[in-house]
This record gives structure tokens, sequence and C-alpha cells, in this order.
């Protein structure tokens, strides 16, 4: 029963990927006269695609609306209370309601809530450095930052950009600017880009993107932006060198957005996302569900839980919780964390562990890296690709897989989130029954060329 005798009502903070998701699934489990549902968003948009802004800024997509899923007048065509540029400012979890401020008038109201949906997103991790905020320095996160930066690639005379950061977002960004005829540097602290590979497999993207014509520093960490007499930045500094810049992008990756959480006492672990139990809700709190950005995964190899922000999840996770809380049962099982990312036709993917996941996780390994090509050797457009696998010692269970090559190389990581999620062996993975012809692969997949190569390095362990 709800507060008012009849309705229950539901409230979510956060109205993009999982929030609406949630919103909308619980709306199909029940009609208005049974379920309110009311939801804050503090931005200007609803359901849209993060991960699409580096190729609105790079221009193959026309943005913003090519973006959008689902516009706030369609959610609320569908009975939800939906209320723009709202910001929810505290959660009363004893008192079962929240706190919000409209955005532009700064007036606060309570609603109360009998069931409560945390999908507060991440937010970019903006370096405490001088000059971060000067006009021209640039995060990436909502669709609002892809106007803003795609405003000040238009109106900027110069041609030089810098990108902090040589994760996903970083070397997307590095496509995008080159598509707008950028001159680009990418600067990273790490000794190759893509920390999510090992540093093997991070060298041949690092070879790359220097062959793409992008300027890689790796190995240092930017201090501090320079900015010219008008404000603007005008370079970033590193401690012994200096890199000119009339654009610089942030991408150093996100953290989950918990602060609310945090002050309202929820449980957040140790990446500071909130934790959930297989059904999405808050540990220790019935009526509370979280999903998306802001919360930690199990992940299904190791055991132990992670934080990684993707769409995928965050859409799946509000599936979940939408069902959950509109009366049925749902229950996302985790991540094996696999993810895919391009520059130019550099393909990246990866699934499972790396290699020092797989040491903290108190698992011995082999590895093995091979390389082959995409399609059959005699057939047009065939292209190197480079796997590498890595397998449990003794067992031969199979714990991660990483793939750079050109084209076909990408999606060819799902085999193995596949066989990462069935926990097969290396060896099993051998006799896979993979689609073969010679425009599409090798007779022996490069993904099974690697399982042998795997299970023979088992069986000499």
């Amino acid at each position: 029963m709800g507060m008012d005798g009849g309705r229950e009502r539901l409230v979510v903070i956060g109205g993009d990927a999982a929030g609406m998701a949630a919103a909308s699934q619980a709306r199909r489990m029940k009609g208005p006269d049974a379920l309110e549902i009311v939801a804050f968003e503090r931005g200007d948009y609803t359901s849209y695609s993060a991960c699409g802004i580096p190729y609105w800024v790079g221009g193959e997509v026309s943005g913003p609306k090519e973006l959008i899923a689902r516009t706030p007048e369609e959610h609320r065509a569908r009975d939800i209370d939906l209320r723009m540029r709202t910001e929810v400012v505290e959660i009363d979890v004893a008192g079962q309601r929240v706190r919000a401020r409209d955005v532009d008038l700064g007036a606060e109201s309570w609603t109360s809530y009998d069931k409560l949906v945390i999908a507060t997103g991440a937010r970019p991790i903006r370096p405490d450095m001088p000059g971060v905020d000067a006009p021209g320095v640039h995060g990436v996160q909502t669709l609002g930052d892809g106007r803003a930066l795609i405003d000040t690639l238009e109106g900027t005379r110069g041609r030089r950009a810098v990108v902090v950061g040589a994760g996903y977002i970083g070397v997307e960004m590095a496509e995008a600017l080159i598509n707008r005829g950028y001159e680009v540097t990418v600067v990273d602290r790490g000794a190759e880009p893509m920390s999510t590979l090992d540093p093997d497999m991070g060298r041949l993207v690092h070879q790359a993107m220097t062959g793409l014509g992008v300027t890689m520093v790796t190995g240092t960490e930017v201090t501090r932006m320079l900015t010219g007499d008008d404000g603007r930045v005008r370079g970033v500094a590193t401690a012994d060198s200096e890199y000119p810049a009339d654009v610089v992008v942030l991408g150093i990756g996100v953290r989950p957005e918990t602060g609310l959480a945090r002050a309202a006492g929820l449980p957040l672990g140790a990446h500071q996302g909130l934790l959930t139990d297989r059904s999405m809700r808050v540990r220790g709190h019935e009526n509370i569900w979280a999903g998306g950005d802001c919360v930690e995964v199990l992940d299904l190899v190791s055991g132990q839980e992670r934080y990684i922000a993707l769409g995928t999840h965050a859409n799946k996770h509000g599936q979940v919780i939408g069902t959950n809380a509109g009366g049925g049962y749902a229950t996302f099982p985790g991540v094996v964390g696999t993810a895919v990312s391009k520059v130019c036709d550099l393909e990246i993917a990866r699934t499972g562990l790396r290699e020092k996941d797989a040491r903290r996780s108190g698992l011995q390994f082999v590895t093995a890296t091979i390389e082959s090509t995409s399609r059959a050797g005699y057939y047009p457009g065939a292209s190197p690709m480079t796997v590498k696998m890595l397998a449990e010692r003794r067992t031969g269970r199979l714990l991660g897989v990483q793939i750079v090559g050109r084209e076909g190389a990408g999606k060819r990581v799902d085999i193995a989130a596949v066989a990462l999620t069935a926990g097969l062996t290396v060896e099993q993975m051998t006799a896979l029954d993979l689609g073969y012809a010679p425009p599409f692969s090798p007779v022996w997949d490069p993904v099974l060329v690697a399982a042998r190569k795997a299970t023979k390095a088992v069986r000499d362990s």
C-alpha cells in the first residue's frame, strides 16, 4: 500500500540509462493507478547515449537528437512524472523522502517515496590542478559537455589538441579530433595507453596511434594547464615539458557519483560505488535499488566487486530494477568485463582478467599470444590481429582475452566473453564450432589459435 492509501510511489534519481530503463520497466509492470512514478534529472537530456559523444564530436553522428533514445515528452506520455533540471540534494532514508532543488530557480521541496531508485551515474575525474577550469578545457560525460566541446572546436582558430588520458574516452576522442583536422597529442601517466589491457598489448595500441599521426606522450603526468592573457587554455605542462593546445580534452576516466548515497549512510564499496545484491537492491535496504555507473558489480571471473561504467550494464540494471520495483523478479548475475573500442581503423577489445587482476585475485596463470589474420590469408582485405589469452594454471580455465587488430578484430572478443561466462577451459574452446568461410576467418579462427597455444602452455606448466 502506498502513502496515499492506494498507489505506491516510486522515485527515481537520475534520468539516463539505468534510471529511465527502471522507470519504463516498472511502468510496463504496473499501471498508473497502482504505481506513481516520479523521476528527477538535473541536466537537459534523458535516456541518451554518452557512448556516442565521441562520434558526434568526430562528425560520424549528426548529434544530439540521434543520441537520445527517449525524450522527456515521450517518458511523460507513459505516465512518468519526469522533472528536468531538478537535482536531488538529500536522501532521507528514515523518513523515506528526497529533497530536490530546481536548478534554475533554487526552490527546494521534499518528495516522499515508497520505493527509491538511485541512478546518479558517474562524474568525470577532473584533476585538481591550476587552470583546469579555464575556457577550452573540456570533459565529455553528458550531451551538454559534447555540445560545449563542439562549440569550442568550431570557434577555435588553432588546430592543436591535447587529450589527457589514454583510456577508452582518450583514444576515442583522439580519433574524433583527428577527424576534425586537429593535430593531436595524447598525454598519459601509464607506460602504455589503454590500462585496461596488459602493457604488451597496450604497446600495440601505442604503435598504431603513432602510425595514425598522434603524438603519444606516455609515462608522463600533466601538472597544470597553461593559460594565455585572455584566460583561455594555451597548453598543458608536465614536470619537464610543455605542449601547446588550443583545446584540451580530459579523458582520465570517471568515478561513481555517490555523494548523496554516502551522506545518506548507504553502503559503498572499495571503489566508492553503491553495493547491491543480485536483484540490484541496495544492501540492507528493502525498498532502495541502485544501478548504472554509480554501483559496483560482481566480476564473475575473479569473484570480486569491480567498478565498470558502461551503458550495456546500466540498461540491464534498469531492466532488473524496474521488474523488481514493479513487483516481479529479476537478477543481474554479474559481468566478465568485456569492452571494445576503436581509434580510426584500429580495434581494441578485452574481456576477463588482465595479468595484474589475476595476480591480485590469487590466481596462477599462463599466457599465450598469437598473431593471425581476420580472414583467410589469401582473401582480399585480410588484416593482422594479435590475440592474447590468460588461462588458469593446472585447470586450464579461461581467465581473459585481449585482442588488438584491424577490421574484424573487436567483436571477436564476444566468443571469449561467452566462454568466460560458461566457465570453459581453453582446451574446450579449441573445439568450439565457430562460423567459417574465407571472407570471415582463417580455417582456425584467431581466438582458437590462441586457445590451442594456451592449452599447450597449461600442459607444459
